[in-house]
């Protein structure tokens, strides 16, 4: 199937849900309990231009993708030692699976004594993203080839080759996929962490407030908001991963 039938296909189930939508507004007939998408769209609209929602913005983006990227690094190094070592691995697969399991809501009420609300979308991002990326980069450690590892040695490959040709070549499409995976996710707990604490000037704190006064509009259109947000941090990211892995497979 070509790119250009997949974004028809993709295009009328998006106009299909619309249409749904529109429709339960207009029966409905509340607009405190759904507006309809062009009111959302209007309102989102009305919002962009304005100072306070770009501080909001920055100030949930910033944290959001500082935990991703510290969660992404650890998560890395974490599968790597658990892929060469097995005490590593024994040590910490317990960690990773609790984590793994834990609710969102109850590590956010935990971190909340540990960190301020200030920094609270950090910390959950960052523990959203570690047993992600460590779970898949750990695949993909398991699955390297060790015949090119020696074959690497044999022909005195420097260190450096080698561990762009051998390693990271194997590795980019697990660290890819774990990174679309997660930094979504992250975008989502993130938020969801900053409705728990309500740090001044979030996202989170929008959120909370749209729905105190009941302003349907408001969080449909911040909700849309983080949607967009999150797709073009994920769209950014993985064209940037993408790009690296074929200038890897051309040498």
């Amino acid at each position: 199937m070509g790119r250009a039938k997949k974004a028809l296909i993709t295009a009328a189930g998006v106009l299909f849900w619309l249409a749904v939508w529109q429709l339960a507004a207009l029966k409905l007939n509340s607009k405190i309990l759904l507006v309809s998408p062009v009111e959302v769209l209007r309102r989102l609209i009305e919002l962009v231009p304005t100072g306070e929602f770009w501080g909001s913005v920055l100030f949930s983006a910033g944290r959001i993708l500082l935990g991703f990227i510290l969660g992404l690094s650890a998560g890395c190094l974490l599968a790597w030692g658990m892929g060469k070592s097995r005490v590593v691995r024994a040590l910490f697969s317990p960690l990773i699976s609790a984590m793994k399991s834990i609710p969102v809501a109850s590590f956010t009420i935990l971190a909340l004594f540990w960190v301020g609300s200030k920094d609270l979308s950090v910390l959950v991002s960052f523990l959203i993203c570690v047993p992600i990326v460590c779970a898949n980069m750990l695949e993909g450690v398991d699955s390297l080839d060790p015949k090119l590892k020696e074959m690497s040695k044999v022909f005195g490959i420097p260190v450096g080759r080698r561990f762009v040709g051998v390693y990271l070549s194997q590795l980019l499409p697990y660290f890819r996929s774990a990174s679309r995976l997660a930094i979504g996710l992250c975008w989502k707990s993130g938020v969801a962490a900053e409705v728990i604490g309500i740090p001044d000037g979030s996202i989170g704190e929008m959120l909370f407030e749209s729905k105190i006064y009941l302003e349907t509009a408001d969080l449909f259109a911040w909700t849309l908001a983080v949607i967009l947000l999150s797709r073009l941090c994920e769209a950014l990211f993985t064209a940037a991963v993408g790009l690296l892995q074929k200038r890897i497979e051309k040498g």
